[in-house]
């Protein structure tokens, strides 16, 4: 198998180890006596939906999924949404998953499937917010460089959704919740910012994050976020007395499962971590510092090695932005780095099919890209966040379309062994 194939091979293993159409019906909880209603956003909620009406046939409910990513099923009904700033699909959609969970009783299942990407899938402002303060806070966040874990404790103290309150809305039914990890530590308040699971963090935290990433709010995101409203709900809640909730897929196992690819065809794996997090460009110029110290040193491996890593890096825009995401920001870092290392290939998309702004999963790099590249357009490229352009240019796009999962970043770098 040549390099370039064994590369988009670990990726197919990773996603297929992602796959939560078998992940799910092991998990399903025993039906009620009385209405069982599914509910759910994010980037993999419509292959979870399918699994449970595989597993129980056809059932009511609503999944709220990103623009071009629905699948058949048949009564679940599924509406699409704005992924990463929300649209008015994400406030409908909200609007009608809190009526119909709001509708169920004492002897109702609630059954959540959450997933990445329903921070923004299912937005409902907090009172007195409207859509337009929401999207703000979206794109200032996104343009940020704040880590997943503070973009999501400030949306979860801005709306009517998140942190807890979905849970609250359902009470007295049993909640269960399955949820497809895409943070990292799979940390379950901060995956679609914990709409079903209790929240610890505290308005204080969310006005902290404001400062420190010196974002402006609306003048009504502000005063909400000074005002009793925006609490969420802790473990102590009685509300919670009937929930559960359960992680099915996380970027774990499709790291050992891409590593068992690597094994098998040579080379030994060596997994950095799945909770890698950071500037992207910065990360991307520390692992190509990790193979250059195993090309010239044998350390912290002899080549052939595989190093694998997950989590989820950050872009801090600069200036007017150009094309791309994390992705190929973070491996053109990495090439830039990795230049003059002979029989060095990586790559890095993001397990959800879909890298930032554009429709490429992410991108690839190895000699064929190199051959046909320029060392001082990548550093142009680098500087107007323009990564998708430049390997756009040299072939080194990744396409899958909508993968209907979602456990983060994926990255591989290999290291042949010297000829």
């Amino acid at each position: 198998m040549d390099i370039q194939t064994l590369l988009n091979e670990m990726f197919a293993a990773a996603l297929k180890a992602a796959d939560p159409f078998h992940a799910i019906p092991p998990m399903l909880p025993e039906r009620p006596r009385g209405r069982t209603v599914v509910l759910g956003a994010g980037k993999a909620s419509a292959r979870m939906a399918q699994a449970v009406e595989a597993a129980w046939g056809p059932c009511e409910g609503l999944v709220i999924v990103p623009h071009g990513a629905a699948l058949p099923t048949a009564g679940i009904e599924l509406i699409e949404a704005s992924h990463p700033v929300p649209d008015i699909g994400s406030e409908t959609g909200a609007r009608r998953v809190l009526q119909m969970a709001q509708e169920l009783g004492p002897d109702d299942l609630a059954l959540f499937l959450i997933s990445g990407g329903g921070s923004s899938l299912m937005a409902l402002p907090g009172e007195g917010l409207t859509l337009a303060d929401k999207q703000a806070l979206n794109r200032a966040l996104l343009a940020s460089g704040a880590p997943i874990s503070e973009m999501n404790v400030l949306r979860k103290h801005l709306s009517a959704i998140k942190g807890g309150r979905l849970a609250l809305a359902a009470a007295p039914a049993r909640c269960v919740t399955l949820v497809i990890s895409d943070v990292p530590g799979d940390d379950l308040s901060l995956i679609a910012s914990g709409p079903t699971v209790p929240d610890e963090s505290t308005a204080a935290d969310a006005r902290a994050i404001v400062e420190r990433a010196g974002i402006s709010l609306a003048p009504a995101a502000s005063a909400f976020l000074n005002s009793q409203a925006a609490d969420t709900p802790g473990a102590h809640h009685p509300a919670f007395a009937r929930t559960e909730a359960h992680i099915v897929a996380a970027p774990q196992a499709s790291l050992e499962a891409a590593a068992a690819i690597a094994r098998a065809n040579g080379f030994t794996p060596m997994i950095l971590g799945d909770a890698i997090e950071g500037e992207a460009r910065e990360a991307g110029r520390v692992m190509a510092g990790i193979a250059r110290q195993v090309r010239n040193h044998g350390q912290p491996g002899d080549a052939p090695l595989a190093i694998i890593s997950g989590g989820e890096t950050t872009v801090t825009l600069r200036g007017a932005p150009g094309k791309g995401g994390r992705c190929s920001e973070f491996l053109l870092g990495f090439a830039l780095a990795a230049w003059d290392l002979p029989g060095v290939s990586a790559l890095c998309c993001d397990t959800d099919g879909r890298d930032g702004s554009e429709h490429n999963a992410g991108v690839i790099w190895g000699s064929a890209q190199q051959a046909k590249a320029d060392r001082r357009k990548a550093f142009d490229h680098l500087s107007r966040n323009d990564a998708y352009s430049f390997f756009a240019e040299i072939d080194g796009l990744v396409m899958t379309g909508p993968t209907h999962t979602n456990v983060n970043d994926f990255r591989v770098i290999l290291v042949e062994a010297s000829s």
